[in-house]
């Protein structure tokens, strides 16, 4: 009888366990919003100004408006991608402010949770994959968790497939940081290489890289249009050409590297600038970057060169007026 009791408490165990997994994946999913509500407005106003302006001080500030209209209407994807933004950025220009807090690590894991939201409300954007696909990376390597660091190089893979022109760069640039022997940062560079293939049209020469003479194909239509400046990227063409002339320089080809910086010089706002006297300065010392950008933390202390990755303009500089 015993036995007996015993085998149908754990059927009734089983049973209800399985009723709790049916339960969960028969669960309504979220849908995105058809209109933007007048606070989330507001809000990405305040958001813009902050990053255009380079504020990073006020991050908080526009952080706290940001998730407030999310609160308000959760089911809205750029609303979303804003928190996470503002999250990441937080988290990559902390720098900025030290000293830093163990607490900024937790800025990844919420970057993380709001772009996975922005991706499930509206998937059609593949540039909250690449997002996603960056801060899962992220969180992957502060916890050491290798199954979220594989997932987020998967998805960062079903990003460039989805967006080359925009998540070539995406991607590659979260290699920069990897040791320049490995394998990862090897498939980086290449990245940008085919960024720069795509964004002209052509296979660039890999020891000559003028971008010269494909100036004439800006345009702000259309995939292509992440190729070149805009409204929310003011400087993403110089951006773009400092952080690949660093991941060369870092990969040893300070040759190619020279020919990469001067390619940022090509743009008609490169004088408007802030960052053109880092570009500057990576151009005059790029060999001598090469020792520099593989030492230890310490070494580009004393140099004062950092590649843009970790540095306090990892972000502004392509979206800074």
């Amino acid at each position: 009888m015993a036995i007996q009791t015993h085998l149908t408490l754990c059927a009734i165990a089983v049973a209800l366990s399985g009723c709790g997994a049916i339960a969960v994946r028969s669960a309504p999913a979220k849908v995105a919003s058809p209109t933007r509500s007048e606070q989330a407005v507001h809000a990405d106003a305040l958001f813009w100004e902050t990053l255009h302006s380079g504020d990073y001080a006020s991050i908080p500030q526009a952080t706290q408006a940001m998730t407030a209209a999310y609160l308000q209407d959760p089911n809205d994807a750029l609303t979303a991608a804003h928190v996470g933004w503002l999250h990441i950025w937080r988290l990559a220009e902390s720098g900025r402010a030290p000293p830093l807090s163990p607490t900024i690590t937790d800025e990844a894991v919420l970057a993380r949770r709001y772009f996975q939201e922005a991706v499930a409300l509206d998937p059609s954007d593949a540039r909250f994959l690449g997002f996603l696909g960056s801060t899962q990376l992220t969180e992957g390597s502060i916890h050491h968790d290798e199954k979220l660091t594989r997932q987020g190089y998967y998805t960062l893979l079903d990003a460039i497939d989805a967006y080359p022109e925009f998540n070539l760069f995406t991607a590659g640039y979260m290699m920069s940081n990897q040791p320049a022997d490995s394998k990862r940062f090897a498939q980086g560079v290449g990245w940008m290489w085919q960024n720069l293939d795509v964004c002209a049209g052509v296979t660039l020469d890999r020891h000559r890289p003028d971008f010269a003479p494909y100036m004439a194909r800006a345009t702000t239509q259309g995939a292509k249009r992440v190729c070149w400046n805009s409204w929310i990227a003011p400087h993403n063409f110089e951006g773009f050409f400092l952080n690949m002339g660093d991941m060369l320089v870092k990969s040893g080809d300070w040759q190619a590297a020279r020919q990469v910086y001067a390619n940022a010089k090509l743009s008609p706002t490169y004088g408007q600038w802030a960052y053109a006297p880092v570009l500057e300065s990576h151009l005059e010392h790029a060999q001598a970057n090469v020792t520099v950008f593989n030492g230890a933390a310490s070494d580009r202390m004393a140099s004062g060169e950092k590649m843009m990755f970790a540095s306090a303009h990892a972000c502004t500089a392509c979206h800074q007026r």
